[in-house]
């Protein structure tokens, strides 16, 4: 599997620094409010598990599987709800919890779709950001690193489903996808 790798982006210590600091922050901007994180599946549980470790608020948490790409490597532009939440967010203070903005089509839809619930108030953490590809006119409020376009790996991204469980985020090589 690390064969596949052209480089090494993000070190494991990269991110857990990273997101130390951001649960930091988090934890001062929620202080006493009634914080929910909602992790966008798959990609964000390992991301939104260590970030939650970090947090020293109390705070809940629900998952949303939703997809624009299918078994593609590039977004369809349709989105689609997989799994909806289990909870009510009506009235919480909601946290979308993503790994990678890369087009903002997804994301723009889920927080439109969220808002329509009528949260206290909701914005997004993402761990990685792809600005240079973006479509849809979104950004997050708490975010880990700015990255390249590179086809990335690791820490919860896949390729087919597999990769996610590399504790980094690497450069897959174009031979493995293309």
């Amino acid at each position: 599997m690390k064969n596949d790798i052209k480089e090494v982006l993000l070190t494991e210590s990269d991110l857990k620094s990273k997101i130390s600091q951001l649960g930091k922050i988090i934890s001062k901007d929620y202080e006493g409010r009634d914080l929910v994180l909602i992790g966008v599946l798959k990609g964000s549980v390992m991301f939104m598990s260590d970030l939650m470790k970090e947090i020293e608020i109390p705070c809940s948490m629900d998952f949303m599987a939703v997809s624009s790409y299918g078994n593609s490597t590039k977004s369809t532009g349709v989105v689609r709800i997989l799994k909806d939440l289990d909870f009510e967010i009506e009235g919480k203070d909601v946290l979308i919890v993503e790994d990678i903005i890369d087009t903002g089509v997804t994301l723009k839809y889920l927080v439109e779709y969220l808002k329509a619930r009528k949260p206290n108030s909701l914005e997004v953490c993402c761990l990685l950001n792809k600005q240079e590809r973006r479509k849809a006119d979104i950004s997050a409020k708490y975010l880990g690193f700015e990255v390249p376009d590179f086809f990335l790996v690791g820490y919860g991204l896949d390729y087919a489903e597999k990769y996610r469980n590399l504790p980094f985020i690497g450069i897959l090589k174009e031979e493995i996808y293309s």
